[in-house]
């Protein structure tokens, strides 16, 4: 039988989630009620304390209810709820997890619901859903709805809303439980593609996967790198075609598409093998036209679409991504193939293109191989990135330290 876990604060939240209780039981499923809350008596019975929440890390409940730090204690109590969650789920007695909030509420849960893997469902009832969903969402899968009522109370229009939750985890939990993925074999990669990488991504996916490789590709647009190393972190991919790198461009520059500091990164912790390029390092991503930060109007600006503006990165920019990303391929643990595109790494910043700079590139390639280490590979074509023949190298070099590793493990 599958089993849902509410998570909440149960001092504020107790009659709505007591509401969400029934009616999940009503549909055939167990439940687990957790209350993460640390002021008020519990307005319902839950099925795992505070206390023992708290405990979880180390925590008393009362000390961080009597210290008065709101703060401290969200953080601390979706620490514990973190813990006790992922305990459930790894003895198999989580097949689902909702949660119901405002700011607070939705910070807690989800924090925890990030601790889960890609695929178990999880469903955060919010009030904030209808705003900027990013800093509860993260890079997994977790399904916000907007509850259009404050969560105070059970009236006609939260009823129906809590109604439509109680269904929907309750049907994701069961087909969860039941749900056997088809038999394949398939080794997965990981692939990362912008609109003017396109052509590249398209002729290497199409490679790999006449060559029995099932090829997972995700938009750069930092939410996208964040879920393909996810998956990584996940144990999920066998490999990473990471050739459009240009979030990096973003996080260093201030643009709407970071995916963070730490991205490219992951495979090499976990030593999976991983090819790597340069594509759209030409390029730092805004809004429309009029979002640019004053401070960039005078650079070199493309309109890209009526929503996107993109800005070229300098040569001083470019020699710094050069040297960042010689560091975090230096630190992988697997085996690591740059390729260099040295004729564009991307359609417009070819010689004919908007953002050709051959000063930038130039800052970009050499800093790069000056700060590699023996161990990782360099291949220099003299192509563009969008070129047929430098996809396929890419892929079969991917081909290629994907059927060593098959061969070492054997």
């Amino acid at each position: 039988m599958a089993t849902v876990v509410l998570l909440g604060t149960l001092d504020t939240k107790g009659i709505e989630y007591e509401f969400l209780r029934t009616s999940i039981q009503t549909t055939g499923c167990d439940v687990i009620l957790i209350d993460a809350g640390i002021k008020g008596v519990p307005l319902t019975s839950p099925d795992i304390s505070r206390e023992e929440v708290a405990r979880a890390v180390g925590a008393d409940v009362a000390q961080l209810a009597a210290a008065g730090d709101r703060g401290v204690a969200v953080e601390t109590m979706a620490r514990g709820a973190t813990t006790i969650i992922t305990d459930l789920f790894a003895r198999q007695r989580l097949h689902g997890v909702l949660g119901l909030g405002g700011t607070g509420g939705s910070s807690l849960v989800t924090q925890a619901m990030r601790s889960l893997p890609v695929g178990v469902p999880k469903l955060m009832v919010s009030t904030v859903a209808s705003g900027d969903t990013r800093p509860y969402v993260g890079a997994l899968d977790i399904t916000m709805m907007y509850s259009v009522v404050d969560i105070a109370g059970i009236n006609r229009i939260s009823e129906r809303i809590l109604s439509n939750a109680a269904v929907a985890i309750a049907a994701m939990a069961r087909n969860y439980a039941e749900f056997l993925p088809a038999a394949s074999t398939k080794p997965l990669v990981g692939a990362t593609m912008f609109g003017v990488t396109t052509p590249c991504v398209n002729e290497a996916r199409k490679y790999l996967e006449e060559r029995g490789y099932e090829v997972l590709v995700f938009h750069a647009t930092g939410t996208g790198g964040q879920s393909m190393e996810a998956l990584v972190n996940g144990g999920f991919l066998a490999g990473v075609l990471d050739i459009t790198t240009t979030e990096l461009a973003d996080n260093l520059v201030g643009g709407v598409f970071s995916a963070g500091p730490e991205r490219l990164e992951a495979a090499g912790k976990h030593g999976i093998p991983q090819v790597v390029s340069l594509g759209a390092l030409d390029m730092v991503n805004f809004g429309p036209m009029d979002t640019v930060p004053e401070k960039f109007r005078q650079r070199t600006l493309y309109k890209h679409n009526p929503t996107v503006t993109l800005m070229r990165t300098t040569p001083e920019e470019c020699a710094e991504l050069g040297r960042t990303i010689a560091r975090k391929l230096n630190q992988a643990q697997g085996p690591v193939a740059l390729f260099i595109p040295l004729n564009g790494i991307s359609l417009i910043a070819t010689p004919d293109g908007a953002f050709y700079d051959a000063e930038a590139d130039h800052c970009l390639f050499e800093n790069l191989k000056a700060g590699l280490e023996s161990h990782v590979e360099v291949h220099e074509l003299t192509m563009d990135i969008n070129d047929p023949r430098f996809a396929q190298a890419m892929a079969q070099r991917m081909d290629e330290l994907l059927a060593s590793q098959a061969v070492a493990a054997h």
